[in-house]
């Protein structure tokens, strides 16, 4: 048990430490207003997420599940493992729905704006689309780490 924890601690530390990092990054470069600049950085966003975040929901979920089966957690009753289950699916689905699709426009209109030599209206609009559906998308693993961790209820 303590290998899977580990591991899933890790996947945590890497999923939550990729988001909130990438958004850090995206930020800065909206706010230095360089089309390239912020091109190459929606790019390395879209990137990071591939390279850590997807390895560590990988860790996440495999570890938890083998975790809550040698535990024996039920999940037949409403508690904080069966919470933090729909949180983390209702992440997924802001991603995959929503931000992911964000990121590809974001892509996109940022390399518009280079040959343009200003930042569009329309990368402006789906990045603050992105940043709004981006903090949700932040705060629920947050609030799954709590629930994780103080096991509330």
């Amino acid at each position: 048990m303590n290998v899977l924890l580990f591991l899933h601690i890790l996947g945590a530390v890497i999923f939550l430490g990729n988001i909130v990092t990438a958004a850090f990054w995206k930020i800065r470069a909206d706010i230095k207003r360089d089309p390239k600049f912020i091109h190459h950085t929606v790019k390395n966003v879209m990137l990071a997420d591939f390279i850590f975040t997807l390895p560590g929901l990988i860790l996440i979920i495999v570890s938890g599940i083998l975790m809550a089966v040698q535990s024996g957690y039920s999940m037949d009753t409403f508690n904080w493992l069966t919470l933090s289950l729909f949180l983390f699916v209702l992440t997924g689905i802001l991603w995959l729905a929503v931000l992911i699709p964000i990121q590809r426009s974001m892509i996109r209109s940022s390399a518009r704006s280079i040959d343009d030599g200003v930042i569009s209206n329309k990368y402006q609009n789906v990045s603050r689309y992105w940043a709004i559906v981006g903090i949700a998308a932040t705060l629920l693993p947050v609030v799954i780490l709590y629930l994780m961790i103080t096991k509330a209820f």
